[in-house]
């Protein structure tokens, strides 16, 4: 789930190559009922929601204070029997609140300009 940081060096970024994988099952849109799994399940998209908030808040202060370069979140869509995506299987129903995903990634992607200045 992490997410955590390797610090970067003069010749190398500080990239996380993965992390979150939050899981909400959803019924009716699951590639094979019954049998789903996901890295951190959560019990709705309340619940969903608020984790994936906490998460990017640590993504952006690993950016400001250990120099974190890039991350990329565990994963845009369920895939199968795995229940981490922020879409469902289907692509029919996105499972966190838009407007709260929207707020925090732009807030990142503010904070990393404001780095690069």
């Amino acid at each position: 789930v992490g997410p955590g940081a390797p610090l970067p060096s003069a010749t190398r970024a500080s990239v996380l190559g993965e992390f979150g994988g939050l899981g909400l099952g959803m019924k009716d849109h699951i590639w094979r009922p019954g049998d789903g799994f996901s890295y951190l399940n959560k019990g709705d998209a309340q619940e969903l929601t608020k984790q994936y908030v906490q998460l990017m808040t640590t993504v952006e202060r690993l950016m400001t204070r250990l120099g974190l370069n890039a991350a990329i979140y565990t994963q845009i869509s369920d895939v199968e029997t795995e229940l981490n995506g922020l879409l469902t299987y289907d692509r029919a129903v996105l499972k966190p609140d838009a407007a709260a995903v929207k707020a925090i990634n732009q807030q990142i992607i503010a904070t990393s300009q404001a780095i690069k200045e």
